[in-house]
């Protein structure tokens, strides 16, 4: 899935007043905690991640890793916090977030 800017714009503005539903410690990304982002997106579709550290280049790594194993759309990456969209893949539910078409 491609968006716009718009659509990320439109994302980014719903996310803002999201609460971390991951947060990720020293240890880095762990298999578990894609598991965790795995379940998080499937139920929220639209979730924000808290990294703990101050390396910027760490930060970018586990972003792109993120979004290469979750197939998830980076949508916003700003200090310490990550924001991923993935629309829902149940056919027999309805995505829960709409992105207008723009």
């Amino acid at each position: 899935m491609k968006l716009n800017p718009k659509q990320i714009s439109h994302l980014r503005g719903l996310a803002h007043s999201l609460s971390p539903v991951v947060m990720i410690g020293n240890q880095g990304l762990t298999d578990n905690i894609i598991k965790e982002v795995e379940v998080s997106l499937n139920a929220h579709e639209l979730i924000k991640i808290k990294v703990a550290g101050d390396d910027r280049d760490a930060r970018k790594a586990i972003y792109q890793s993120i979004c290469d194993s979750t197939n998830a759309i980076g949508i916003h990456h700003i200090g310490k916090q990550l924001v991923f969209y993935r629309a829902s893949d149940t056919i027999k539910e309805k995505n829960k977030i709409h992105i207008p078409k723009l």
